[in-house]
């Protein structure tokens, strides 16, 4: 077996945040994290009515999941349509590269999120922001633009607010556009899919998948995402993805993933709650529940479509003599491969 001192890992709840006004944000690009070189993550906490500030991503879009609390999103559309948004635990949205939004906590709890990005080089830190966009213009520009006197420019942010402490919103100050009636309220929105509402892939003993793509979500061209839960000892088996590169947010219990990059290379890694694990496009590798609790991981993957191979339906795919021959099996053995594609393996 050949080593490699390239990680798949990076203790992301560990590293020092970004904070003020309410707001904290940690991130990990390819600078932080090497081998995370198709995709970027944050995982950000907003206090009660705190905003992260309208702004815009010029280089990726943006899939985020909400762990805990609760939060509303606005978004500016090319076509001049603004869409407005609530979102609780569970939820997803999505926001198109290029597309002005921003992000306010609502209710009375801190609110958790994890942002993904579809593109490594992405970086919280350099994102264009609104306050920013407008200190470093002309002042006699912004003024003529904005319709208001040099004096009242002079009082506007001198720099990036980037995070903005406000008043926590209510039902009045949602309804930026006209409210349907509630019999056509839908329950997926254009920017919003509440994934935990899905009715969940359920294997017996061994855990669950909750998983959207573009097909539920068609705005969610460039990232599809998953909830995966494993119990005590249970393994998501050997496989790989042919068309993305795949990012994981581990929120709870504690596991183990190896990845293989051919050659006799493999790496191995130990996860904890707060962790995140990085493999690229096509390394096989495996997800196993190495705690004596449900260990449930957040997945995304820089394609709108999902695809997945696993070991058992390739395997079990093969006529028996193929599988006998390539592994040079002893008589018999073969009834003891898989016989079909088995997803979540239960610990024996």
């Amino acid at each position: 077996m050949k080593t490699t001192s390239l990680s798949f890992k990076y203790e992301l709840e560990k590293k020092e945040p970004r904070t003020n006004d309410g707001g904290t944000t940690r991130g990990a690009s390819v600078t932080d994290f090497p081998a995370s070189i198709g995709i970027a993550g944050v995982s950000m906490r907003l206090q009660p009515g705190s905003m992260r500030e309208l702004h815009w991503h010029a280089n990726a879009a943006e899939w985020a999941y909400v762990i805990s609390g609760t939060v509303r999103t606005t978004i500016i559309h090319p076509d001049g349509h603004s869409y407005t948004d609530n979102f609780e635990p569970g939820d997803v949205w999505y926001f198109p590269k290029g597309y002005g939004h921003s992000i306010q906590a609502t209710g009375t709890e801190e609110c958790h999120f994890i942002l993904i990005f579809d593109n490594g080089n992405f970086s919280e830190d350099h994102t264009f922001s609104v306050t920013d966009f407008v200190a470093s213009m002309p002042p006699e520009i912004v003024a003529q633009n904005l319709g208001l006197t040099l004096e009242e420019v002079a009082a506007l942010p001198k720099k990036e607010a980037y995070f903005a402490a406000g008043i926590v919103p209510d039902e009045l100050s949602f309804n930026a556009a006209a409210r349907p009636e509630e019999s056509d309220i839908e329950l997926t929105n254009l920017h919003r899919y509440p994934l935990h509402a899905q009715q969940p892939r359920i294997i017996p003993g061994g855990g669950l998948q909750r998983l959207v793509t573009s097909k539920e979500f068609p705005i969610s061209t460039t990232i599809a995402g998953s909830i995966l839960e494993l119990q005590p000892g249970a393994l998501r088996e050997m496989h790989w993805h042919p068309n993305a590169d795949e990012w994981q947010y581990y929120i709870s219990g504690q596991g183990e993933m190896s990845v293989f990059l051919a050659e006799g290379t493999v790496v191995t890694e130990k996860f904890n709650a707060g962790d995140v694990g990085y493999v690229p496009m096509g390394a096989g590798h495996y997800i196993k529940n190495t705690g004596d609790t449900v260990c449930r991981v957040l997945i995304g993957f820089n394609n709108g479509k999902y695809e997945s191979i696993d070991l058992s339906e390739w395997l079990s795919g093969n006529p028996k003599d193929v599988v006998v021959t390539n592994f040079g099996l002893a008589d018999g053995e073969i009834e003891k491969f898989p016989s079909k594609k088995i997803f979540i393996q239960p610990e024996k």
